[in-house]
């Protein structure tokens, strides 16, 4: 979706040539599978208004066991009509999203 076909994110061997360590997962598969944990409260994911996050590390994909990514959410403001939700996301400890905060329609 994002058009960024680089190899760094599917190549270990290219990743590794350029001093990664590893795979890296694409920010942008980050960023949409913190939203889509919300979506069943809301839902549907046509209810999210506007979302925005600052990538703050990168998440590092293991070629075998892969990477686990947590995500929580906490409710900032609700009224009858709008939710503002902060998530915090990590991997490996490590917060990979920063100033993640979606504004979404109640339904």
């Amino acid at each position: 979706a994002s058009g960024d076909f680089n190899p760094i994110h599917y190549r270990d061997d290219i990743a590794a040539s350029v001093g990664l360590p590893g795979v890296l997962a694409h920010g942008m598969l980050t960023m949409g599978l913190a939203a889509e944990t919300v979506v069943p409260w809301l839902g549907d994911a046509g209810r999210i208004l506007d979302y925005g996050v600052r990538f703050t590390r990168p998440v590092v994909v293991d070629p075998d066991a892969g990477a686990d990514v947590t995500v929580q959410g906490k409710v900032l403001a609700l009224d009858e009509e709008f939710v503002t939700i902060d998530l915090s996301v990590t991997a490996a400890d490590t917060a990979v999203l920063g100033k993640a905060r979606l504004r979404a329609r109640r339904g």
